[in-house]
């Protein structure tokens, strides 16, 4: 089993049907994965409804189908991004509110067809709740076993660790993971990632924050720019367009070569054992694709390569 790959299922139930939806799902658990990562709000801008729900189906069924599945596998999902009115994100966005939280996990629960979740994430902030109601309503879920552990996702430094001081002073659980949008190549200065919410990308704050709090877990999500490394057909944003990314493609695809492996491979090869390390969410529509990332991950940089990779800007 590793730990070092998570299966994100953003688009099952809704661009990857069913079908291919449990084909990915067997096969990431044959290759010896458990970590699938959903939320409540996926996918709620492909389904024609204008609201989310459907990852959690798909994975509910497939479980059901599945039995002892649910022992072999580890679940993370997240509360905070279902629009409230179709049509009308972000502006209403359910938040965090202690209300919310609680009607929020019981929904997941029952899409999902379990009692519980080992991951729950707070999905972006949510700064017209109060951050002690936020706060003392996840710690009251991992009091009563209905969920593992706590993220944060898309979360300005600051209100981490505010939450996490809040969390200590009530002596309920805190956050222990981060979940941001995390790769190699880094977009012009001033400018963030497209479709990244505020504070959603790593900075260096972050991981300056996880490498003092060792506790403190990172989850990279779009961590190959969906496909952008190595797709022609799909170019980089704008923002990308800048001296910085092309030296950096240029050492990625040497130590490709060297390698003899993918961009793909060598990015969460990366990611995977930087100091701290980032765990990958793939998100991947064929099987080939998970194939690559689970060797990307099981890549070992030599410490030459990886100096060149940093050094590389």
């Amino acid at each position: 089993m590793t730990d070092n790959l998570v299966l994100g299922a953003m688009l099952f139930g809704t661009v990857q049907d069913e079908r291919r939806s449990f084909e990915l799902l067997d096969r990431f658990v044959d290759a010896g994965g458990s970590w699938i990562d959903t939320a409540n709000c996926y996918a709620f801008w492909e389904h024609p409804s204008g609201f989310g729900g459907q990852s959690e189906e798909t994975l509910g069924r497939w479980l059901a189908r599945r039995p002892g599945m649910r022992d072999r596998v580890r679940i993370s999902t997240k509360v905070g991004c279902e629009p409230t009115e179709a049509g009308r994100f972000p502006e209403t966005a359910e938040g965090l509110s202690g209300a919310v939280i609680k009607n929020a996990i019981e929904g997941s629960l029952r899409r999902l067809g379990t009692d519980h979740v080992e991951l729950y994430w707070a999905h972006k902030e949510d700064r017209a709740t109060p951050l002690e109601e936020t706060v003392a309503a996840f710690g009251e879920l991992v009091a009563a076993g209905t969920v593992g552990r706590l993220g944060a996702s898309n979360h300005a430094v600051w209100r981490l660790e505010q939450a996490r001081r809040l969390a200590r002073e009530a002596g309920v659980a805190a956050y222990s993971a981060v979940q941001q949008h995390h790769t190699y190549l880094a977009p012009r200065p001033g400018t963030r990632p497209t479709v990244v919410h505020r504070f959603g990308a790593v900075s260096d704050e972050v991981v300056d924050y996880a490498q003092s709090h060792p506790e403190i877990a990172i989850w990279a999500y779009t961590p190959l720019l969906s496909g952008r490394y190595t797709r022609t057909d799909r170019p980089l944003p704008e923002e990308y367009d800048h001296p910085g990314t092309t030296r950096r493609l240029a050492v990625l695809d040497e130590v490709a070569a060297e390698t003899g492996t993918s961009r793909n491979q060598v990015v969460l090869a990366w990611l995977a054992g930087g100091r701290p390390s980032a765990t990958p969410i793939v998100g991947v529509s064929t099987v080939a694709q998970l194939d690559e990332a689970f060797a990307g991950v099981a890549l070992t940089l030599t410490t030459d390569q990886r100096e060149r990779l940093d050094s590389a800007a």
